[in-house]
């Protein structure tokens, strides 16, 4: 299979997607397609083409970030995970922009609204952020949990979103995505240690 790699600015910094055919693999708020794609290829047998945008999928990132928060919310998107995994994400997907779900009700709606952890872990496996909005899974308490790419990023889109995340007002965008970055490049230097 053909994938295509394409790395555009936002406002909370790089965001690398990876789709074929029109559809969506995976989003990551980084600059390294390869590393990308090792999380939805580990055998590395597809072949990776950098291109400058991904037409559709680039124009509904791209009109989200400008204000249209629901631009994306038809795109097509195809992750690896078992039935469990496919349903948690489709759930994350039936939460309009400018609303929450707590970890709680994803379990529920999944599987077990007493094991908040297993909700948790999909949002922890998702690898189309932005578009899979994992980020709009918070905790029972209006808390907002944890993100892998920091919490003021989770905040900032939330808040971009229309919702009170509860956290200080930022005009700016935050800069946690230099933070991301250094997660990142520790997670590389481990995997060379290994």
């Amino acid at each position: 299979m053909s994938l295509l790699a394409s790395t555009i600015a936002t406002p909370v910094g790089p965001l690398t997607m990876i789709a074929s055919d029109g559809v969506l693999h995976a989003a990551s708020f980084s600059d390294q397609p390869e590393e990308v794609r090792a999380r939805i290829d580990p055998s590395g047998r597809g072949e990776l083409r950098g291109v400058p945008d991904l037409g559709p999928i680039t124009d509904a990132v791209t009109a989200y970030f400008d204000g249209e928060v629901t631009a994306f919310d038809s795109l097509p998107v195809e992750q690896p995970g078992n039935s469990w995994f496919q349903t948690a994400w489709k759930a994350m997907r039936e939460v309009p922009a400018g609303s929450t779900l707590s970890y709680r009700e994803l379990a529920a709606r999944v599987s077990d609204p007493t094991n908040a952890r297993v909700a948790g872990f999909a949002c922890a496996s998702n690898q189309v952020v932005l578009v899979v909005p994992c980020h709009r899974i918070i905790r029972t308490d209006g808390t907002l949990g944890d993100y892998y790419y920091g919490l003021d990023v989770k905040s900032w889109l939330l808040r971009h979103e229309g919702v009170d995340a509860g956290l200080p007002l930022q005009v700016e965008p935050p800069a946690a995505v230099a933070g991301a970055a250094a997660r990142q490049a520790a997670r590389g230097r481990q995997r060379a240690l290994r």
